[in-house]
């Protein structure tokens, strides 16, 4: 359990990719802090799975990511109570398809403000301590649309191009503090996020559902297969290790070789 002592905290983590993101790190031994919406049941459920699971307190946080006040308080309580955090995961994530015209005012400023700016948020908030400790791990889900665009999807790209931009910038900055930043980009992972906008992108294109799994999502994956959510975490722990630790500024690309072209 190579992270015993070690604190993570990581947003949007009350299922899919996050969700794997918590239980991998805890099964090394992390106190682990997750975040994000959902029934608060199942919720915690999933938290009291996590504490036993690593040995360690888990806590949850119901902060807003479209509230930069909500953030650093996430933050501090994770500090507070935790410890750390010695790793930040920022994956809280949402998605809307349509055509840059008819392209709701809305949805944009959301996207931006909970794939692109939370993160900055929370990171602004955390590396003050993770210099002060001398040792940190700034990982961000970005996507395979941080090095490549799709239609009907502007704000999402957009997000993703940026995040990836933040997180190189952030390794320049910390490159000499022990502190690590990086990006995991994968290509489609079979999670809710995913699922639900197949109904807008049925729309958007006029395809039926199999034809957007078959014709637009997995097509452009060479493998034809959906990366699993502990694919992605499985990379966030290498990263974690101290054989990573000349591991900065970089870009994983888990997509089934869709970028690779």
């Amino acid at each position: 359990m190579f992270l015993k002592g070690k604190t993570a905290l990581v947003t949007g983590s009350t299922s899919g990719i996050g969700l794997a993101y918590a239980k991998a790190l805890a099964a090394e031994g992390a106190a682990v802090m997750i975040n994000g919406f959902g029934d608060p049941a199942a919720i915690e459920t999933e938290r009291a799975a996590i504490a036993a699971t690593s040995g360690a307190e888990a806590l949850y946080s119901p902060a807003d990511m479209t509230k930069p006040d909500q953030i650093a308080a996430m933050v501090a309580e994770c500090a507070e109570k935790l410890g750390g955090p010695d790793i930040l995961i920022s994956n809280a994530g949402i998605q809307h398809v349509a055509p840059v015209e008819d392209f709701p005012l809305d949805k944009w400023d959301a996207i931006l403000a909970i794939n692109l700016s939370a993160a900055f948020h929370a990171i602004r908030a955390a590396v003050p301590g993770m210099k002060a400790r001398g040792w940190g791990r700034i990982i961000n889900t970005a996507s395979a649309h941080s090095i490549v665009a799709s239609p009907f999807k502007s704000a999402y790209v957009t997000a993703k191009h940026g995040l990836l931009g933040l997180t190189k910038t952030v390794a320049l900055e910390l490159a000499q503090h022990n502190v690590t930043a990086n990006c995991i980009s994968p290509g489609y992972v079979w999670t809710p996020l995913v699922e639900r906008q197949i109904p807008d992108t049925m729309a958007a294109r006029g395809m039926t559902r199999d034809q957007v799994m078959n014709d637009v999502l997995l097509v452009a994956q060479p493998t034809r297969q959906f990366v699993t959510p502990e694919q992605v975490a499985a990379t966030a722990l290498f990263l974690c290790r101290d054989e990573a630790a000349q591991i900065t500024g970089a870009n994983f690309s888990i997509d089934g070789g869709w970028t690779a072209a």
